[in-house]
């Protein structure tokens, strides 16, 4: 405002009489010349400047004529009216100070005093190559899959494991990916994008390196567990906010729309996370964190569109986390068949969900409680799990993945707490030590568990740092 002040001169009082001059024209020529100087001056100044603007011209309220009035002012005032403007924003600009004129941007490149990194991978889900039989686990930390050999341990005066091969560099598309499925007839491996490219990346089984995906699919915001029904060849998953799962041809590509979509105020499905399909009793299960808002159209079969994904403002709930069952063709707004919820469940954060259809149980990587549990497909309500692997000696540490191989009868789980992956028989129970484990990290080396990382604040009381993920 101060540029506004200094440059304020004769030609800005005549601007001003002007002005008032040309309310009183207005108000009796009418709206074809009203409209012409709208348009004139849309076309000549309605363009950022950093300047004040004309960007409008009303009639003058009833009664306002009353009195003396200025001389009307002929037909072309509109456009000496633009003329003049133009000319005092630019004797403004030349009115500039030297060293206002003369000011650029300045960017300066230092290093920090200190950096807070992660610098070892961390596992947040976890796939089996059933040809091969290595172990796949995705890197949510450094952007990568990773491969190890089924039966790697890693020593423990060892500081890791060398994985036999990585998928990872800007061409992959891995950023924040979360969940990973391996095509057990094809091989290829699909890798789901959480929370910034929106993509899930394909590749083949001998991907290597910072290549390519062969294949990608745009997906809805916050994607996250991925499940598939290799009878119908379709691929089921989760978006966290707006809650829904999306159901799509497994040969889907590019920006092919889901076959049906579940979403709505009925279908109690709250930041929905982990997903796992039984084909036999055609259901599906869905791991839920208990974050919620109402729909405002209630729900449907439909990918919901705009900021929010329609959900009503001030709405939002918590509600205790659980394990909602469907129908596999469940769609649109339809309720759970079941609901495995309540304090005897054990869960929290109930992250990835793996179901081993020949026996018959479901595997529910519970972050939150630094535990594995274990369900039969027909539990509901408030149900203990038929057992679960947790504590110090278990090294379950905020387990996010799990799979079973049903060839070595073992239990491998991605543990981002750790930097590991534990395997233990599939029967295990209780505070059971790992028959092997796959570590990324020294023995004890925490894990930061910085993700996406939006805003960082200082707490002078407690002198800590605090980062919201």
């Amino acid at each position: 405002m101060r540029r506004s002040l200094r440059s304020l001169s004769a030609a800005s009082l005549l601007v001003a009489a002007i002005l008032v001059g040309a309310g009183a024209w207005v108000l009796l020529a009418g709206g074809a010349v009203q409209s012409g100087l709208k348009s004139s001056s849309r076309n000549a100044l309605l363009r950022p400047t950093g300047e004040a603007q004309l960007v409008s011209v009303a009639p003058m309220p009833e009664g306002a004529g009353e009195g003396e009035m200025c001389a009307m002012v002929p037909a072309s005032s509109q456009e000496r009216l633009v003329a003049m403007l133009q000319q005092q924003m630019a004797a403004a600009r030349a009115a500039d100070t030297p060293e206002e004129a003369n000011r650029q941007a300045v960017s300066l490149e230092r290093p920090p005093v200190r950096v807070i990194h992660d610098p070892y991978p961390t596992f947040s889900s976890v796939a089996m190559d059933p040809l091969t039989r290595d172990i796949y686990l995705q890197d949510e930390n450094l952007f990568q899959i990773v491969a190890y050999d089924h039966d790697a341990n890693t020593p423990a005066k060892a500081t890791m494991t060398e994985p036999k091969r990585t998928i990872g560099g800007h061409q992959t598309k891995i950023e924040f990916n979360c969940a990973l499925y391996f095509d057990p007839k094809t091989g290829d491996i699909y890798s789901v994008n959480n929370d910034t490219l929106d993509t899930m990346v394909i590749f083949d089984r001998q991907a290597r390196g910072d290549v390519p995906p062969t294949r990608e699919l745009k997906t809805p915001h916050r994607t996250y567990g991925i499940a598939a029904d290799e009878e119908t060849q379709e691929l089921y998953i989760t978006v966290q906010d707006p809650p829904m799962v999306v159901i799509y041809d497994k040969k889907a590509s590019g920006s092919d729309k889901p076959k049906r979509v579940l979403r709505g105020n009925k279908t109690h499905l709250q930041d929905a996370h982990g997903i796992a399909v039984d084909t036999k009793h055609k259901l599906m299960f869905v791991a839920n964190y208990g974050n919620y808002a109402e729909y405002r159209d209630g729900g449907g079969n439909n990918v919901p569109r705009g900021f929010g994904g329609g959900m009503v403002d001030g709405s939002g709930k918590y509600a205790p986390p659980s394990i909602s069952v469907y129908n596999l063709d469940a769609a649109g707004n339809t309720a759970p068949i079941r609901l495995i919820t309540g304090p005897k469940t054990m869960l929290n954060w109930p992250a990835h969900l793996h179901y081993d259809s020949q026996h018959e149980e479901l595997y529910v990587a519970n972050d939150g409680d630094n535990s594995v549990l274990v369900f039969r497909p027909m539990d509901d309500g408030n149900t203990a799990p038929t057992r679960f692997i947790k504590g110090p000696k278990s090294q379950v540490k905020n387990p996010t993945g799990v799979v079973v191989d049903l060839q070595s009868d073992e239990l491998f789980v991605a543990n981002m707490g750790n930097h590991s992956a534990t395997v233990y028989p599939r029967t295990a129970s209780g505070d059971v030590p790992p028959k092997r484990v796959i570590r990324a990290a020294p023995v004890g080396t925490p894990a930061l568990q910085i993700g996406n990382p939006g805003a960082v604040a200082y707490d002078s009381k407690r002198d800590e740092i605090l980062v919201p993920n």
